[in-house]
């Protein structure tokens, strides 16, 4: 993989899923905003159900960033592409309530361990 650097311990890779608010979420009504978040904590919960998506929740973005990251989520399919477009299935980013970026995220092996997270029987 470009860019993984080289150390001399091993590393675990995910994929990192920064939500941020979307272009078209100020013109969206009130009812329209709760709907899609509604759809979209749904289809987040499928993603966990679905074993994709590891852990996801929100961040309070610093107020002197224009451009705050609302939530955050890890993945480990193995595909930066796969997650980007699963997440860019989420109905909020459709309507563009959300806007989701997906990067590789590198760590210690071992270093993480996800409780919550369905594994396969």
């Amino acid at each position: 993989m470009a860019g993984v650097p080289q150390v001399d311990f091993a590393l675990d890779t995910y994929e990192c899923i920064v939500l941020y608010p979307g272009r078209a979420g100020r013109a969206l009504s009130t009812q329209t905003i709760q709907r899609l978040q509604a759809e979209h904590a749904e289809h987040m919960d499928a993603l966990h159900r679905r074993g994709i998506v590891l852990v996801s929740g929100s961040v309070d973005g610093r107020a002197d960033n224009p451009d705050p990251p609302i939530g955050f989520g890890l993945a480990r399919t193995g595909s930066v592409e796969d997650v980007r477009s699963v997440m860019e299935a989420d109905p909020a980013v459709q309507a563009g309530l959300y806007r989701v970026d997906v990067m590789t995220f590198l760590c210690p092996a071992g270093s993480l361990e996800f409780p919550l997270a369905k594994t396969e029987s």
